[in-house]
């Protein structure tokens, strides 16, 4: 799952997925509310392997939305990793804090991306 607005980013990050082999069945929410209400009517075998999470949506924060995936668990082993243009030294520590698998910073290049992504998949029990 990809929790992203912005075309650009969009069509990038479905590139280094699609090159890497893990592109497939690519859900998209472009905002926060989007993304949980996705998350909510989708159970078991049906949930995303991983969630490519945006910080600055139009509605919720990226932060809140790692934290109410995290309060849930059933949602909870899913690895979320934060893609996003904020470097802030407190967004980073809250992410970690709140159990993001890693913390990207844009623009990350393609290789960092395709890495990244395959480490997480490689020590994912999920």
């Amino acid at each position: 799952m990809l929790v992203e607005d912005n075309p650009e980013d969009i069509a990038l990050t479905r590139r280094v997925l699609r090159k890497s082999g893990l592109g497939g069945d690519l859900v998209l929410a472009s905002t926060g509310r989007e993304a949980l209400e996705c998350l909510a009517n989708k159970a078991g075998s049906d949930l995303p392997g991983l969630i490519l999470l945006d910080i600055n949506l139009p509605d919720l924060s990226g932060i809140d939305i790692l934290n109410e995936i995290k309060k849930n668990p059933s949602l909870k082993p899913i690895p979320v990793v934060m893609l996003t243009g904020s470097n802030t030294d407190d967004d980073i520590q809250r992410s970690y804090d709140l159990g993001a698998s890693t913390y990207l910073v844009k623009p990350v290049s393609i290789d960092a991306l395709k890495l990244v992504l395959a480490n997480v998949f490689q020590s994912s029990a999920f």
